[in-house]
């Protein structure tokens, strides 16, 4: 084995190492994102995520050995889930002045979010498991996880849908929103936030302070609506 092998076998042994190596992936995918000009190919979830999995693949680590290391950033989704609470109570005033705007938004928003995703999926033959995982891809992972198990659902294919839809949404949200005519960026942020959730709203607040704030209260919201929402189809037994 060589000297370097060696140290890697030295490094490998402790936990905090690919905890180490998690963080410097999104540090160095930020640096990439930057010099890009932070546009929304760049996007820094994808950057950083194709860099593990290149790690992975060079060291033939395996999944469970990585996240045994890196899942304290697997504790922090729950509370950094939890103080999206913090730009709702900053922004309760504009709130309250939108407030109609907003559940109208949230309400058509996250119906046709889930609806569209599971009739294509109905479409192809998806069986019903899958269904299940799909419908709640757009709020954040714990959340999705959770109610996809509650469905009957697999979570992990849910975590891995809700991270497709939101590098999904950060990417095309600001073309999309400029060719619709979109200016206002209290609603682009509400719509990329509703959508795409933390991945969105961390993009929303690239371009915009208010834009994220937004993203952040339509992320807060969707979560909720969608835990009603899918408690009051498992109590009428959907499947």
């Amino acid at each position: 084995m060589t000297g370097i092998g060696q140290i890697w076998v030295y490094l490998a042994a402790s936990p905090l190492t690919w905890l180490a190596v998690t963080l410097l992936a999104y540090a160095i995918a930020l640096r990439i994102a930057a010099l890009l000009g932070n546009s929304p190919l760049a996007n820094a979830v994808l950057i950083s995520a194709a860099l593990i999995i290149l790690v992975l693949l060079a060291t033939r680590t395996s999944y469970p050995t990585y996240f045994e290391g890196a899942q304290f950033v697997h504790f922090l989704l729950g509370p950094a889930t939890v103080s999206l609470a913090v730009p709702l109570f900053r922004n309760l005033a504009a709130v309250r002045r939108s407030l109609l705007p907003i559940v109208v938004a949230l309400i058509a928003g996250s119906l046709t979010a889930m609806a569209s995703a599971v009739a294509i999926a109905w479409t192809f033959g998806a069986p019903i498991e899958v269904l299940a995982s799909i419908a709640p891809k757009s709020v954040s992972a714990p959340i999705a996880m959770e109610l996809a198990k509650s469905l009957g659902g697999v979570p992990s294919l849910a975590a891995v849908l809700v991270i497709l839809t939101g590098i999904t949404g950060a990417v095309v949200v600001t073309p999309l929103m400029n060719a619709m005519g979109v200016r206002n960026y209290a609603a682009r942020g509400f719509a990329v936030g509703l959508t795409s959730h933390g991945i969105g709203t961390a993009r929303a607040l690239q371009v915009s302070d208010i834009g994220g704030a937004f993203s952040g209260i339509a992320m807060a919201l969707n979560g909720a609506f969608t835990s009603v929402l899918v408690v009051g189809l498992s109590a009428l037994n959907w499947r």
